[in-house]
């Protein structure tokens, strides 16, 4: 089992900026993809950004809307992921979710609390 705990969001007034944490606990999560998922009302929830373990270390992927804006990273320890938000805009107020893919003979996926963005115009 694993549970996580995001924190960081907040209200900010367009063009700011917000970074939010995700800390992981439950089991070693160094080689597992750790990620941000994000929901706005009325909306299905949507993929924001992915650190994915490889040999190498971790590589990062981003929807289109947040390559540019957003960056995430994710702790030596890997049981914890950031995700710097910066020109923030009105659009990007949604609820954003931390979640986890632990990889297996079944996935399974997990899911933090949550913590809500809200960009003022």
């Amino acid at each position: 089992q694993v549970q996580m705990v995001e924190s960081g969001g907040g209200v900010v007034q367009a063009g700011g900026s917000l970074r939010l944490s995700c800390v992981a606990s439950g089991r070693t999560l160094v080689n597992v993809d750790m990620g941000w998922y994000r929901q706005a009302p009325g909306k299905e929830r949507e993929f924001v950004a992915m650190t994915r373990w490889t040999w190498r270390g971790y590589t990062s992927d981003y929807d289109d809307f947040a390559k540019d804006r957003f960056t995430i990273s994710r702790d030596n320890a890997g049981n914890a992921t950031y995700l710097e938000m910066n020109s923030l805009k009105p659009e990007d107020t949604a609820i954003y979710y931390c979640n986890v893919n632990v990889p297996g003979p079944v996935p399974v996926g997990y899911w933090g609390q949550g913590t809500q963005v809200t960009v003022s115009s």
